[in-house]
């Protein structure tokens, strides 16, 4: 049996039918899409589910409080919905990386 997770991200150029990757060791799957929206996150988990049958989503810290409960609700708690977040010193670094990419300028 392969336990199969959902790995979502944000980027602001994000094209979530492109940008998309699958790593499967057989007993792990492990699906990455990158997101521009909530919206797109919340379409992708649903079809991850329905169609892969998915039993966790991880999301990256970018993704806010209220938009985990959201991604939750909508799969009707069929699925781990948990968040990828570093201590206070990290999310500053992963901040300032971002910046320099041009996260905030889209």
């Amino acid at each position: 049996m392969t336990f199969k997770a959902l790995f979502i991200a944000h980027s602001p150029d994000a094209d979530y039918q492109k940008h998309r990757s699958v790593i499967d060791t057989g007993m792990y799957k492990l699906f990455s899409i990158v997101v521009r929206t909530q919206e797109e996150a919340l379409q992708v988990s649903k079809e991850y589910l329905q169609n892969e049958s998915i039993e966790a989503i991880i999301l990256c810290p970018g993704f806010k409080h209220g938009d985990v409960a959201e991604i939750f609700e909508a799969l009707e708690g069929k699925v781990s919905v948990n968040v990828s977040r570093g201590d206070g010193p990290s999310g500053k670094i992963s901040m300032r990386a971002m910046k320099k990419a041009g996260y905030f300028r889209l």
